[in-house]
C-alpha cells in the first residue's frame, strides 16, 4: 500500500512538472500576442494617418511600450473579420478602430476585450457597447452653433433640413441651443430624397443661413450640387459638413485637428489599459476647433470676413 502511494505520488508530481514546462514553454507566445494593441484602420486616408501619428506618439509619452499592429483595411470587412478572429483566439490588450465600418465589425465580434473607437460621427454608433468608448469627429451641437454665430454675427434665423428618423432628438437639442447664444432654428423635415427640393426652396426663402448636419437622406454626394447651387443662387450661406464641403462651394466647415484626436485617443486608451472600464469613460469630442472658409463663395453672397477670420482659419479656398 506504501508502495502504490508512493508511485502514485511520484507519477502526480511528474504530471504536475511536465504540465508546468509545457505551460512555461506554450505561454511565451501566448503572452507575447496577448500583450499588444490591434489597431484596425478603415482608410489609408491622410486624416488616419495623422491618427496613428498621434495615437503612437500619446503612448510613448505615456511610457507604454506594448506592441501596437496596425492593420489598413481599405473599406475591406472580410479582412477586418480575418484580424478580430485572430484577437479572438491570440487576445488583445485593446482594440482600437478608425471608421465606422472597423468600428462596426469589431462592436460585433468582440464583447471581452475593450474597444477603442474614434473616425465616427455619431455618437450612436458605439453608445450601446458597454466595453466600447470613442473619440468622435462631430462637434457638439452647443460648439458648432457658437462658432456659426462667432463667423456669421447677423445670422438670426438657422434653417436645417433633417430627416426625422434619424435628426429628430439632435435638432430637438440644437432648438434649446441656438436660443443660449441668440440664435433661432428653423428646421424643416425631409422624410425622402424627393421631398428635398420643396424643402430647400423654403428654408433659403425665410433663412439667414443653412445649417449643415451629417444626415443621409439630405447631406449626401448626390444632394450636395443641388443644395450649393440653391444657396449661392438665394445668397445663402451654407455651413458644410467638411473641408471637401467647402472646397465645392459651402461658405465655411469646422475642422478637426486629426493629430489632437489621436493623442486624444493614446490618452483614453492609458486608462483603459490601467483597469479602467470603457463603460465609464464618456464619449469624448475633438478638443481642438478648426475651420476652412472659401472667400469666393463669400463673394458670390456678397459677404465679407474680418481679416483676423481669415488668417486663423486652417485654409482658404480662393
Amino acid at each position: 500500500m506504501k508502495i502504490e502511494l508512493f508511485r502514485f505520488m511520484t507519477g502526480m508530481a511528474q504530471a504536475i512538472a511536465l504540465a508546468t514546462v509545457l505551460l512555461i514553454l506554450c505561454s511565451g507566445s501566448v503572452f507575447a500576442e496577448s500583450n499588444r494593441i490591434v489597431v484596425l484602420s478603415g482608410q489609408d486616408l491622410k486624416p488616419y494617418q495623422d491618427v496613428l501619428t498621434g495615437f503612437q506618439q500619446s503612448l510613448v509619452k505615456q511610457g507604454i511600450a506594448l506592441h501596437v499592429e496596425i492593420y489598413p483595411l481599405q473599406g475591406n470587412p472580410t479582412k477586418a473579420q480575418a484580424v478580430l478572429e485572430d484577437v479572438k483566439r491570440k487576445g488583445a490588450k485593446l482594440v482600437v478602430t478608425l471608421g465606422n465600418q472597423a468600428t462596426q465589425v469589431a462592436l460585433r465580434e468582440i464583447n471581452n476585450l475593450p474597444i477603442l473607437a474614434t473616425m465616427i460621427v455619431s455618437p450612436d454608433d458605439i453608445r450601446s457597447a458597454p466595453n466600447a468608448t470613442a473619440v468622435l469627429l462631430d462637434f457638439p451641437i452647443e460648439t458648432q452653433l457658437q462658432w456659426l454665430k462667432r463667423i456669421l454675427p447677423t445670422a438670426g434665423s438657422v434653417g436645417v433640413l433633417f430627416n426625422p428618423k434619424e435628426n429628430q432628438v439632435k435638432v430637438d437639442m440644437a432648438s434649446t441651443a441656438a436660443k443660449s447664444v441668440g440664435l433661432t432654428l428653423a428646421p424643416k423635415s425631409v422624410e425622402t430624397p424627393r421631398a428635398l427640393p420643396d424643402a430647400l426652396d423654403e428654408v433659403t426663402r425665410t433663412a439667414d443661413v443653412l445649417w449643415g448636419i451629417p444626415d443621409s437622406v439630405v447631406m449626401t454626394p448626390q444632394t450636395a450640387e443641388p443644395i450649393l447651387l440653391n444657396t449661392i443662387k438665394n445668397k445663402i450661406p451654407l455651413v458644410g459638413l467638411s473641408s471637401s464641403w467647402v472646397k465645392a462651394g459651402a461658405l465655411y466647415a469646422l475642422d478637426r485637428d486629426y493629430v489632437d484626436i489621436g493623442l486624444q485617443s493614446g490618452e483614453l486608451a492609458g486608462k483603459l489599459l490601467t483597469g479602467t472600464s470603457a463603460k465609464s469613460l464618456p464619449l469624448a469630442y475633438p478638443r481642438r476647433v478648426t475651420y476652412v472658409l472659401n472667400m469666393k463663395t463669400a463673394g458670390l453672397i456678397n459677404l465679407e470676413f474680418p481679416q483676423d477670420l481669415i488668417k486663423g482659419a486652417l485654409q482658404v479656398f480662393q
